[in-house]
C-alpha cells in the first residue's frame, strides 16, 4: 500500500528556516508505477493549498506564487523523498503541512483532486 509520511515540522522563529521531509513507501519495485510528490498546507478553517509538486522524472514541477522565492522543493535521486526547504518564515506560514502523491505528473496540481494518497500532516508554527 502506497503511503507518504511527513516529518520535520515544529516551532520556529519568524525569519527562520525549516526543512520538511516526505517519505514515499509501499511502491512495489516491479510495478513500474511512477509517483509525483507534492506539498500542501492548510490553515484552520480553510481548504488545503497546493505549494509544490515534482513529478517522478523531475520534468514537471510547480511552486506556488505565494511561496516562490522563499520555499524550494527538491527530490532525492532515489525518488523516495521530497523536501520542502522553507526560508524567511512568516507568522502566516503557520499551518499544517501535508505531503500527497499521485501517479499523474504535476498536471492537475494544485487541485485537491490531483492527489490520491495523503500523509497525516506535520504542524509548522512560526512564533516571535
Amino acid at each position: 500500500q502506497v503511503q507518504v509520511t511527513e516529518s520535520g515540522g515544529g516551532l520556529v522563529q519568524v525569519g527562520g528556516s525549516l526543512r520538511l521531509s516526505c517519505t514515499l513507501s509501499g511502491v512495489p519495485p516491479s510495478s513500474g508505477d511512477r509517483y509525483a510528490l507534492s506539498w500542501f498546507r492548510q490553515f484552520p478553517g480553510k481548504e488545503r493549498e497546493g505549494l509544490a509538486c515534482i513529478s517522478w522524472t523531475g520534468d514537471s514541477t510547480y511552486i506556488a506564487l505565494s511561496v516562490k522565492g522563499r520555499f524550494t522543493a527538491s527530490r532525492n535521486a532515489a525518488k523516495t523523498e521530497l523536501y520542502l526547504q522553507m526560508n524567511a518564515l512568516r507568522f502566516d506560514d503557520t499551518a499544517m503541512y501535508y505531503c500527497a502523491t499521485s501517479r499523474k505528473t504535476c498536471i492537475g496540481f494544485p487541485f485537491l483532486r490531483w492527489a490520491t494518497t495523503w500523509g497525516q500532516g506535520t504542524q509548522v508554527t512560526v512564533s516571535s
